[in-house]
């Protein structure tokens, strides 16, 4: 970023009430105590880009939609080498060649699509002249913040659940960020999170309870659009636990149809949860909008065990507006398919990701999406970051070796 940008931010508004909210201002949730929303002037934003101007930008990743983004000044921008996350074809597991695509957000800075939502939290506090961050975690949030906050020179405080995977952990220990084990879910260090704000001074960075991690999410919409050129595909499945990405993405799209770069088409937006903690499933189920706190969450997919969501009414309107629906899948079934589009297409999926790809693979069965439709699959984290099946087959190479057995 050599150049200042125009930053089109108009005002920050309650998602509940619409109350609006001045910008450039340090703000949590709104008086109601729902996520507030950045919104743009969307009429001069339209005027500042076109589609040219931005294809024929190279690098900085999400970087690129600058004009679409609350940071002001580019000194402020926190980068750690952003990509444009790629889209790999399962033609071995679709059903028709090339409708089938991973969106794998894998390739992002620490290693999971946290990088996007994190980075821009950051960078605005940067701008907003905050010191110290901290946020609960169920492991990748919290290695994008630490990393972030320490490449920004800011202090960062986490709060993970025991059960966290070690090796998350040790990454937000490594990156910078004083890190806490707590006996209890997310929900419960949030609440840690919450009631140290008055007595520490630190900044609550959790899901939606600040404004910008969402406009970094947004990005995924952004660049799915110009991926598919400018055209939106039938179907998203995303992994859904605070839902700050499925949110952000349908901001993204209301954004582009407003300033007249796609057409009215919307893709099904599809909520993936796990049976052990599927509260947006129930919800959706029950058709009401917002999802009571989910008792005793438990799945293999840590990273969508998230009991209760400050903006389960916004995820459940985009996928209600979207004409799409909520599905849960059990563990060993995500399991299956994370192992099993590892050695039929050699793409490893992190657990959140496979569940996706479970939820796809069901959905055809039941006829909820056809064969023709272009559905694309979220995943979420390099598969790398969790424990993967032992591979246990060794050879003496000082005694005979019997090839009859390869």
């Amino acid at each position: 970023m050599q150049l200042e940008t125009p930053t089109f931010v108009s005002h920050l508004e309650c998602s509940m009430t619409g109350k609006v909210y001045e910008a450039d201002r340090v703000h949590g949730l709104s008086e109601a105590g729902r996520p507030l929303l950045v919104r743009y002037d969307l009429e001069e934003l339209g005027r500042s880009i076109t589609k040219t101007a931005l294809r024929e930008r190279r690098g900085h990743g999400f970087w690129r939609y600058r004009e679409f983004l609350p940071v002001r000044r580019a000194a402020n921008v926190v980068s750690l080498g952003e990509v444009i996350t790629p889209l790999i074809a399962l033609d071995r597991l679709g059903q028709q060649r090339g409708r089938l695509l991973v969106k794998d957000e894998g390739r992002l800075p620490t290693g999971s699509f946290k990088a996007r939502g994190l980075a821009l939290a950051v960078a605005m506090a940067k701008e907003l002249g905050l010191k110290h961050l901290a946020m609960p975690t169920n492991g990748n949030a919290g290695a994008a913040m630490a990393a972030y906050a320490s490449h920004a020179g800011l202090r960062s405080t986490v709060f993970a659940p025991a059960d966290t995977p070690e090796i998350n952990l040790r990454e937000i220990a490594a990156q910078g960020a004083d890190v806490y084990r707590v006996n209890g879910l997310i929900n419960d260090c949030g609440k840690i999170v919450g009631e140290g704000k008055d007595k520490t001074g630190w900044f609550d960075l959790s899901t939606l309870k600040e404004p910008y991690r969402i406009e970094g999410k947004k990005t995924m919409g952004l660049e799915l659009a110009e991926q598919l050129g400018w055209k939106l595909p039938d179907v998203i499945f995303y992994p859904t636990g605070g839902g700050t990405g499925l949110i952000g993405m349908w901001k993204a799209f209301q954004e582009l149809a407003e300033i007249g770069w796609i057409g009215g088409k919307r893709p099904r937006m599809v909520a993936v949860q796990a049976t052990g903690c599927a509260p947006i499933v129930k919800a959706w189920e029950d058709g009401v909008e917002h999802a009571p706190l989910w008792e005793n969450a438990h799945t293999v997919a840590a990273g969508i065990r998230v009991p209760v969501a400050v903006g389960d009414f916004l995820i459940l309107r985009a996928v209600r507006e979207s004409g799409g629906f909520a599905m849960a899948l059990d563990d060993d079934v995500i399991m299956e398919a994370r192992d099993r589009c590892a050695r039929e297409e050699g793409l490893l999926l992190c657990p959140e990701g496979a569940a996706t790809l479970a939820a796809y693979e069901r959905s055809l069965r039941e006829g909820l999406v056809k064969p023709t439709d272009k559905a694309i699959l979220f995943n979420c984290a390099t598969g790398l970051k969790y424990p993967l099946p032992e591979a246990t087959a060794s050879l003496d190479r000082t005694k005979p070796i019997d090839y009859s057995q390869f």
